[in-house]
């Protein structure tokens, strides 16, 4: 079992380039939200053409690939006559160049994986069967899954692939993160650590302004981070991320200009130069302009979905909403509004 799990994470990471298929029954069952198949032939076929390694696949897809989370499970009973499922949490992403926009669609959840022992073949153990779930349909309250119709599937993938519209222009790099999870109504992301410039600010012109003219040259990146309070007598803050951390590293590049001059005092007395660790933030979205009752009714919203789903914020909020602005001022077009709420660590949540 040991062995077909670390078989497993290696076919993630190279999405299944090879395929061990020794590991699978001739007969092994595929069955995720969309498709079924019998047969490793044809399972190999299918994960072969979002490859693009296959005629049809280099038509279609591009960019494909899979980042796995976690692999669990796979458990021996005493009698060593059965083995508990093997579960994997990942998220896949695609590029469909079959349309003129090329959109990416992206899914996450959970792959069970039913095993048997094997003692007649070298490798001990045999996978006869693969169910796929989607955190987007397939989760009910309390963070189970459950098999939906395919309908309600093939719904979801066409809502991702369908034209977006004239959008807003973002106002700078946006700080890349990996996606955890593409919920029902939310997102949960991991970010890399962040050195960022952050401000008190009263009118939020003003704060964009300051925090503009302090970053001169130092490529800030999105979104604009603001954290405001029930209390109206509490101050604002905005945040502008600077740095992130690269792949492998806990820590964000410090950013001497941006060091130098906050140490000047003067004018920039109220920029704070703050290194923050990487965190797991639950996303959800609008497209009103940010005002006040609007951020604070996509953060009730966000965190019902939250408890719906069993995930358990870092906080209560404390009367303190936290959103996110990507777009440059005064930009026309659809705009990308966010509120954040930190998810709680140490095993609390699934990542």
């Amino acid at each position: 079992v040991g062995t077909l799990k670390k078989v497993l994470e290696r076919e993630y990471v190279s999405f299944f380039d090879p395929m061990r298929t020794e590991f699978y029954a001739e007969d092994v069952t595929f069955d995720d939200p969309l498709t079924t198949l019998d047969g490793v032939a044809s399972y190999q076929n299918n994960v072969d053409m979002l490859a693009g390694r296959t005629l049809m696949g280099k038509v279609l897809f591009q960019d494909a690939g899979i980042i796995l989370h976690s692999v669990t499970g796979g458990d021996i009973s005493s009698d060593g006559k059965s083995i508990s499922d093997i579960i994997t949490r990942w998220t896949l992403k695609f590029t469909f160049k079959g349309l003129p926009w090329k959109p990416t669609a992206r899914f996450s959840g959970i792959s069970e994986y039913k095993v048997v022992p094997a003692p007649g073949k070298p490798e001990g153990v045999q996978i006869t069967g693969q169910v796929d779930y989607w955190d987007s349909i397939n989760i009910l309250p309390g963070g189970t899954y459950k098999q939906v119709d395919k309908g309600v599937a093939l719904k979801d993938f066409l809502n991702q692939i369908a034209p977006g519209g004239f959008q807003a222009q973002t106002a700078a790099p946006e700080v890349p993160y990996t996606l955890l999870r593409r919920g029902d109504g939310y997102e949960v992301r991991r970010y890399p650590a962040m050195n960022a410039v952050q401000i008190p600010y009263g009118r939020r012109d003003e704060g964009f302004g300051t925090l503009g003219a302090f970053a001169r040259g130092m490529n800030p990146l999105a979104p604009a981070i603001l954290e405001v309070s029930d209390d109206e007598e509490a101050n604002k803050y905005m945040m502008w991320p600077l740095s992130f951390a690269p792949p492998g590293s806990d820590v964000a590049p410090e950013v001497k200009a941006a060091v130098e001059k906050a140490a000047e005092g003067g004018q920039w007395k109220k920029c704070e130069i703050l290194d923050i660790p990487s965190k797991d933030v639950a996303v959800g979205f609008f497209s009103d302009a940010s005002m006040g009752p609007v951020v604070r009714k996509a953060d009730r919203e966000l965190r019902a979905v939250l408890e719906r789903d069993g995930l358990v914020p870092s906080t209560d909020g404390d009367g303190k909403v936290k959103f996110a602005q990507y777009d440059a001022i005064f930009s026309m077009g659809k705009r990308r509004g966010e509120v954040w709420v930190e998810l709680k660590e140490d095993g609390a949540n699934p990542w």
